[in-house]
């Protein structure tokens, strides 16, 4: 992505949200994050109540109750005008973690269990109009054997921990209850460069009649009104799906290289009031081809891919747009063209990004199983379970339905094989998937053989050689393997990781042990060396996934903390591993890095000395000595044989010298 394009997207992201809809004024959203009080379940109403501000976990915060607590009451007063009597009222909860009764001046109205997915709650017949309301929410982020995941790594902190918002609308309109969305789908039946063809479903609720009129604009990329359509409608019901047929002629197309994006806007006029809302989409075509790559309307493409956790250091979950703008640049300048949310979808915010600055996007559903606790049950053959892991894919998808940026639902992440049968419940999952969206692909990431392999559209295979066991080189026998014809079709990529950090340094490099809190940067490094020098050999993966851009929290590592990210907890410090996959993924921003550079004091006078390049072969220079500088891999040089008594001072040009990197050694 160049420069322009993502200055444009960080301006559109930090730009003041007051209302999410450019529309008429009968539909009003109010958001509603400050002035809540948070305090434990076992404390009287106010008692120890700490005044926050959603997005907020209290698990990363240092207040009165401390960190242990699994519960919360959340509270809030809120003004209803007389006004407002006669309109309809609703209550937005971006995501709360993990399970959400909520209740006006002390009636319930309604539950949500899963904590990556917003729901929308209608409050019309609670409230007081004329009066101040208040608003409690009871957060728990208990473990539960009926909601995913029940197995994980992540440390999925409690809390409110993405906006709120109260929607006033009239009393017929285009609903905001469906799955907690616009009520808007953007349905792409054929897609190419010659005609795009479909239809915009649009969900309508109406209480007080059962007719009216439904238009649809459709706005190019240019600003150009490309389709105008308007449709009477009766027979209307508290929920009706409506569809209105679209044909864009000569469209002009999203993909990562062009990310064109139209404006869908709806209406519906019930003959005294009209509501309005609009959504923003691409139209594109996804496919995986017989030679296994992805295309995206028609043309292939090598994915670059990274996974994402979904916290931030100091903030837990409840992460703010400015973070995941910083995060965006980071996986922009270190090349990836992909990126994975694993265990469930992120803040909307961050496909917007995606969408406009062409990044493929893998959302995951939360069916997935610790890493480290191998022994770990993360499935049981149990009704409320399944029926859970089927709603929360049924909301993501529809969640997150009009971004063109997102390519491919995953339905598992390395789930366990033993006991019982999770092959025929991912069937279930992937069928469901395909009924909701046939547009896209679905995926999953394995670290087993079998049968699992074959379900989904995509497979994401797991790989650890050289971490506990072989070496790192052994991954080109198993890339070999895979080239062999009996697995013609299994559509695979390669997803590997190691942790790393960078306050661990050491003079030689061993195969980890599972249980070491010894984790030096440079076995990280040589890991990814190794790995992906084999990989761009090979050439048979129609994706490479690294396990994982930053550091996160987690539950069950060392530290408390998964270590195996291309940056630090802190998300603004690179690791070695960042500047290697820059040097190689990143065409547009020169680099030129010497890596190993925190392993400062050496014992030995012979020295190797790696440089990463994407600049051509550098010229190498210790001690004032110009030494020669060999290529080893793509995008990595190295001067063997370097002779350093005492000091070296090591400095790296290209050969036009606009750029350079320097570093300092010391040999004892």
């Amino acid at each position: 992505m160049n420069c322009k394009r993502y200055f444009l997207i960080l301006l559109w992201v930090l730009l003041p949200m007051t209302s999410l809809y450019a529309t008429k004024p009968s539909r009003q959203i109010y958001n509603i994050n400050s002035n809540w009080q948070c305090y434990p379940l076992s404390a009287a109403d106010g008692a120890l109540a700490d005044h926050i501000q959603i997005p907020h976990s209290w698990q990363t915060e240092l207040g009165s109750y401390g960190k242990g607590s699994s519960a919360m009451n959340y509270t809030r007063e809120i003004d209803i005008p007389i006004e407002w009597e006669g309109k309809r009222l609703f209550l937005r909860f971006g995501a709360v973690q993990n399970t959400a009764d909520v209740f006006i001046n002390g009636s319930y109205v309604g539950s949500h269990k899963g904590g990556f997915t917003a729901f929308t709650l209608e409050i019309t017949k609670q409230v007081r109009y004329g009066a101040v309301n208040y608003i409690r929410v009871l957060v728990s982020n208990a473990y539960r054997s009926d909601i995913f995941p029940i197995s994980t790594d992540l440390d999925l902190t409690g809390g409110i921990h993405r906006y709120t918002q109260l929607i006033v609308t009239p009393k017929n309109i285009i609903s905001p209850l469906h799955h907690s969305t616009d009520g808007v789908y953007v349905i792409q039946e054929s897609v190419n460069s010659e005609r795009a063809a479909g239809f915009v479903r649009c969900i309508l609720s109406a209480t007080t009649t059962d007719q009216g009129s439904l238009r649809l604009r459709i706005i190019d990329p240019a600003g150009n009104e490309v389709d105008n359509r308007t449709l009477r409608v009766t027979k209307l019901t508290a929920e009706r799906a409506i569809d209105i047929h679209y044909i864009i002629a000569n469209p002009a197309l999203w993909s990562p290289d062009e990310p064109n994006l139209y404006r869908i806007e709806v209406s519906f006029n019930d003959g005294v009031t009209e509501d309005c809302t609009e959504v923003i989409t691409g139209f594109r075509h996804i496919a995986v081809s017989d030679n296994n790559k992805l295309c995206i309307n028609g043309k292939p493409y090598e994915v670059r891919g990274v996974n994402y956790a979904h916290d931030y250091q100091g903030f837990g979950m409840a992460t703010e747009p400015h973070h995941l703008a910083n995060d965006f640049e980071m996986i922009c300048d270190m090349g990836a063209n992909a990126l994975r949310s694993i265990s469930g979808p992120h803040d909307p915010k961050l496909y917007d990004m995606c969408d406009r600055g062409g990044i493929m996007a893998w959302v995951d559903i939360p069916f997935t199983r610790s890493q480290i606790a191998f022994s770990d049950i993360c499935y049981l053959p149990h009704p409320e379970l399944k029926q859970n892991g089927l709603r929360q894919l049924e909301d993501i998808i529809y969640q997150n339905f009009n971004h063109p940026s997102i390519v491919m639902w995953g339905v598992f992440s390395l789930v366990w094989q033993r006991g019982e049968d999770v092959v025929g419940y991912i069937r279930e999952l992937n069928d469901a998937a395909h009924t909701y969206d046939p547009s896209r692909l679905t995926v999953g990431c394995s670290n087993s053989d079998g049968a699992i392999n074959f379900v989904t559209d995509l497979i994401a295979l797991r790989q650890d050689v050289g971490l506990y066991k072989g070496h790192a080189d052994d991954i080109a026998v198993w890339c070999r393997q895979l080239a062999d014809p009996r697995w013609a079709e299994m559509r695979y990529a390669v997803c590997y990781g190691e942790e790393g950090s960078i306050n661990h340094v050491t003079e030689t490099i061993e195969r980890a042990t599972r249980d070491t809190r010894f984790l030096p940067e440079r076995r990280q490094t040589y890991l990814h060396e190794r790995y992906m020098a084999n990989i761009e050999v090979a050439g048979n993966f129609w994706g490479v996934w690294l396990d994982n851009m930053f550091d996160y929290a987690s539950v069950r590592h060392n530290y408390n903390l998964n270590q195996a990210g291309m940056v630090c907890y802190d998300h603004k410090t690179p690791k070695d591993a960042y500047y290697l996959y820059r040097a190689k993924w990143n065409k547009e921003r020169a680099t030129l890095h010497i890596p190993n550079r925190r392993w400062s004091e050496r014992r030995d006078t012979l020295q190797f000395i790696d440089v990463y390049s994407s600049v051509g072969t550098p010229i190498m220079v210790v001690n004032d000595d110009t030494v020669r500088v060999d290529r080893i891999a793509n995008s990595h040089y190295r001067a063997d044989s370097v002779v350093i008594h005492d000091t070296g001072r090591i400095v790296v040009c290209d050969s036009l010298n606009r750029h350079s990197d320097k570093i300092v050694i010391h040999v004892q």
